[in-house]
Formats: structure tokens, sequence, C-alpha cells
């Protein structure tokens, strides 16, 4: 009897034991949890000198709002993509392309016109088939002759406009004057310069490019620069390598 008794008490210790270590732990466990200190993943964000550039938007969505441009500057921000053509006797003369507008060029506005294009050319001015053209209406620094370029178009009484993508309102020259004179000298001779970032290679050989990489600063770009294409390889965001290529 008396060693059943003592068997009971020693299973019940047991238990007690196993269940009070079991809540220890537990608690334990818990006391480490709370006072552990949880190291947070770091993120290095570095700013460029091009990043802290305040670029101006217009946000059109009227032609009044297009033609607060008459009279103004604007440079080219999308170069290599758009064309433009003679413009004369109030008519856009869509059968005589005057060329391709470039990174960095000015364009003095003297009005803002619609105007519906041939079939033959509505393909190259980026618009809906059926659409009616927006046309900003300049003249050049050095040249004086008028000329017209699509900068929006009209489509069912909804008006698309590629104002903020194709302007700049401020002169780049000195919106990034840290590219620096010689960078600046190459860009307005659209020539291609080892030691330039893509930013001022895009300036200077156009926006129509291609990658197999999305690493920026850190590939091979191929620039179409008019049919003139070049391999521009980047290292640390800095041309290493320029090929003209097929």
């Amino acid at each position: 009897m008396e060693t059943g008794k003592k068997i009971a008490i020693g299973c019940t210790v047991a238990v007690v034991l196993a269940v009070g270590g079991r809540l220890g732990m537990i608690a334990y466990q818990r006391h480490q949890a709370a006072t552990a200190v949880v190291e947070k993943p770091t993120f290095e964000w570095k700013l460029t000198d091009d990043d802290m550039v305040h670029l101006k938007h217009l946000y059109p969505s009227t032609m009044k709002d297009a033609r607060d441009l008459i009279g103004k500057r604007v440079w080219i921000s999308a170069g290599g993509q758009m064309e433009y053509f003679p413009y004369a006797g109030k008519q856009v003369q869509w059968s005589k392309k005057a060329g391709t507008l470039l990174g960095a060029q000015p364009m003095d506005i003297k009005d803002m016109i619609t105007q519906r294009p041939p079939k033959s050319v509505i393909a190259t001015q980026r618009i809906p088939a059926d659409s009616t053209a927006i046309m900003a209406v300049f003249s050049n620094p050095d040249d004086k002759a008028t000329y017209a370029a699509t900068v929006g178009y009209i489509e069912n009484g909804q008006y698309t406009f590629y104002l903020d993508e194709m302007f700049f309102y401020d002169d780049p020259h000195t919106l990034y004057k840290h590219w620096g004179a010689e960078n600046w000298a190459a860009i307005d001779k659209h020539e291609a310069k080892l030691g330039m970032s893509e930013n001022m290679m895009m300036m200077a050989l156009g926006q129509v490019s291609q990658s197999g990489s999305q690493k920026k600063g850190d590939r091979t770009v191929h620039y179409y620069n008019l049919g003139k294409p070049y391999d521009v390889t980047f290292v640390n965001d800095r041309a290493t390598k320029i090929e003209p290529s097929k």
C-alpha cells in the first residue's frame, strides 16, 4: 500500500516537473522574443544631381492650356522621335518633311493649331487613325522659317497632349549645368562622348534606344540615332565604350 502511494506521488511529481519545465521554456522563449533586438534592413538611397532637377509640367487638357505656350521658348526633351514639317499659308506641308526634333533643340512657339494629316503620314505622328492632330507652329532661333510638329491629337472629342513628355519649359543647359561645358558642347552637336552618363547620351543621340538589361548605368545600350546607330557601354553610369553599329 505504501509502495503504491510512493509510486503515485512520484508520477505526480514527474508530471508537475515536466509541465513546469515546459511552461518555463515557453516563458523563457517569450522573454527572449520580447527583449531581442531586431535588426531592420537598411536601404541606401542615393540622389544624383539629375534627380534633384525640378522639371515643370503644364498638365494641359484643352487647347487654351496649350496656347499658353504661344510666344514662349521651349526645348526638346524627347529627341529623335517626332518629325516636323514646313508650315506656310496656314497649312502644314505634310509631303515635305523638314527634319526630326532633336534633344535640347530650342523652339519658339508661334501658334497651336489643329489639322487632319493624310493617312500616308498619320502613323509616323503617333496619333490614332481618323484623329485630328494638334500641331505646335514654331521657328528655330537660328532659322526664321516656320514649321509645325505634332504635340497631341483629338479623338472623339477627347484631347490628348504630349507637351509635358516632349518639352523642357526651362533651358536644359541651365537645368543640367552640372553636366559641364564639354559634355554640353557634344550634346549640342548630337555627338557621343566617352564619360557621358545615360541621360547625357540620350539627350545627344535621342530616346529611340534599346538594351538587353534593365540595370541603368551598367549595361550596353543601342541608340538608333536617326539611322546612324551606336552601341554604348556604360559602367557606373559613365560611357566607357562607343562603337558604331549596324
